[in-house]
């Protein structure tokens, strides 16, 4: 079983920056495709983004052009950077792993995080 802890959220005001970690432990990490997803209050679980063990990356609509996966397997972690972000970023992200090398579903997710608070003020 492979865990996975998020952390770097935070409150920040509109336009600027955080970095998301996501560190993961129980088995090999560069088997698994790590991706990003959000919740908003109110809202449904979205996929923000994900990097998949073939290198191919995704990016929803409202995360092109300002965040950006990437992983160091050598540190079994990977991190999203967020730049420009704006109120409707504000949710609770939580980090993903999956077996296949798409994660644009949450049913292709086999591990979760517990989630870290990113608000975004204006």
């Amino acid at each position: 079983q492979v865990q996975l802890v998020e952390s770097g959220g935070g409150l920040v005001q509109a336009g600027g920056s955080l970095r998301l970690s996501c560190a993961a432990s129980g088995h090999t990490f560069t088997s698994y495709t790590i991706g990003w997803f959000r919740q908003a209050p109110g809202k449904e679980r979205e996929l923000v983004t994900f990097i998949a063990w073939t290198g191919s990356t995704y990016y929803a609509d409202s995360a092109e052009g300002r965040f950006t996966i990437s992983r160091d397997n050598a540190k079994n972690t990977a991190y999203l950077q967020m730049n420009s972000l704006k109120p409707e970023d504000t949710a609770v992200y939580y980090c993903a792993a999956g077996l296949l090398p798409n994660l644009r579903s949450r049913a292709t997710v086999a591990y979760w995080g517990q989630g870290t608070q990113v608000t975004v003020s204006s």
